[in-house]
């Protein structure tokens, strides 16, 4: 059964913290995000040896596998957009849906071990990514699609929402 599309925008994590997994992206600075990343890939990695990772725990909401295969792309996409606010001027980032992009990669139907040792990489490829970024670069802006504005700084930290929310909707 399809999952119904995320439509929220979650940009408001930046102004307070999110009541549900309990982060304040407030204090959130691309070295904080650089040192955190590692700190979670393990919790990951265990989740994806659970049992039954593959099953839905009700018709609304991802797996533990499909959550995994979402994270692993999420560290792709946003050090593919801290790359482009610091190569380019107020850059415009092409849109992702994240749920055509767990229709068309089939997360639910992939290897657990190939999505943990995938995420792993690309974690750490993020992780590298972010800890490369001085102060001085913190204040390089960004735009997304519907036309939400980013710095540098502010991407750190709603991206840093994502792992840790998700963490939290898999509960570990």
């Amino acid at each position: 059964m399809p999952i119904i599309p995320d439509a929220k925008d979650w940009t408001w994590v930046l102004t307070k913290p999110c009541p549900e997994c309990g982060f304040d992206a407030s204090n959130t600075t691309p070295a904080i995000a650089a040192t955190t990343i590692p700190a979670l890939l393990p919790r990951w990695q265990s989740a994806l040896k659970r049992a039954g990772v593959e099953i839905r725990p009700n018709d609304s909401t991802w797996s533990v596998l499909e959550y995994a295969a979402h994270v692993r792309d999420v560290f792709d996409v946003f050090e593919g957009r801290l790359e482009l606010m610091l190569s380019e001027d107020n850059p415009t980032f092409a849109n992702w849906d994240q749920d055509q992009a767990a229709l068309e990669g089939n997360y639910g139907g992939l290897d657990p071990t190939l999505v943990s040792q995938d995420l792993v990489q690309n974690g750490e490829d993020a992780a590298s990514a972010f800890a490369a970024v001085g102060p001085a670069q913190w204040g390089r802006r960004g735009l997304r699609s519907n036309g939400s504005e980013f710095t540098v700084l502010t991407l750190s930290g709603y991206f840093l929402h994502d792992l840790i929310h998700h963490l939290h909707d898999i509960n570990a």
